[in-house]
């Protein structure tokens, strides 16, 4: 993908998920991009985590700017799945939240990691990109 160095540069992806009657799900979340894919730590009681359980089809968006000549953007659709190895789970969870705080010392840090019991693996099956 032409855009990995935006991808990884982005401090938020919006993320939608398909609940069980057919209803799209859209929130934004922090993320990690890595070796082609999308990681998103969440709690497996949220809405994005128990629709991916029933259906793991997502589509996601990464994008900025309002005028040109700075309108980026990476959109797509894809396969998440959940990850929920304990050891695995700390471990991403800790490099995604890195991404937002200094270290894991920050109170709020510490809350969010204390409340991640699974990390959302998204890959990317078709993506569109711009540039203006």
């Amino acid at each position: 993908m032409k855009s990995e160095k935006f991808l990884r540069s982005q401090k938020i992806l919006r993320l939608a998920t398909i609940d069980g009657t057919g209803v799209p799900h859209i929130v934004p979340v922090w993320y990690m991009y890595w070796n082609t894919k999308f990681y998103v730590g969440t709690n497996t009681r949220t809405r994005k985590a128990k629709n991916i359980r029933k259906n793991s089809k997502v589509s996601f968006c990464v994008d900025v700017g309002v005028r040109s000549p700075d309108i980026i953007g990476v959109m797509g659709t894809g396969r998440a799945k959940l990850i929920l190895k304990k050891e695995l789970v700390e471990k991403l969870a800790k490099k995604i939240l890195l991404r937002y705080f200094k270290n894991m010392k920050n109170k709020s840090a510490q809350q969010l990691f204390d409340q991640t019991d699974c990390i959302i693996q998204i890959t990317p099956r078709k993506v569109t990109e711009w540039k203006y």
